[in-house]
């Protein structure tokens, strides 16, 4: 897995091959925020760093820090779809939340 949290704030890692350390950035706000390490350990601390000055940064200027994804998805499709989706979540006898949630898990992580 190329990612991690801290504080609800996920992060995407990369190594680069050339400087030989991880580089990281927090995803899903609009702000732009970067973070490094050379080791595994280094990286984390990094991250919860960035995401703690992050935080205080905003603090300090006044403005709202951008959040993290509320967890809220709201999608529109069409009736077909719709209908064939349901029938799925009705035949593996979940709800519709609970497989659409299964489904969007399994295809975010493959």
């Amino acid at each position: 897995m190329n990612g991690m949290t801290y504080k609800g704030y996920a992060a995407r890692v990369e190594f680069d091959a050339e400087d030989h350390i991880f580089v990281g950035h927090i995803i899903g706000i609009r702000d732009i925020v970067g973070f490094h390490g050379e080791t595994v350990s280094e990286l984390e601390n990094s991250f919860q760093e960035a995401v703690d000055g992050y935080l205080s940064s905003c603090e300090a200027l006044g403005q709202r820090p951008n959040k993290p994804y509320s967890g809220k998805l709201l999608i529109r499709v069409s009736a077909e779809i719709h209908a064939a989706v349901a029938a799925s979540a009705e035949a593996a006898g979940k709800s519709l939340n609970q497989w659409a949630a299964e489904t969007l898990n399994k295809a975010a992580h493959a």
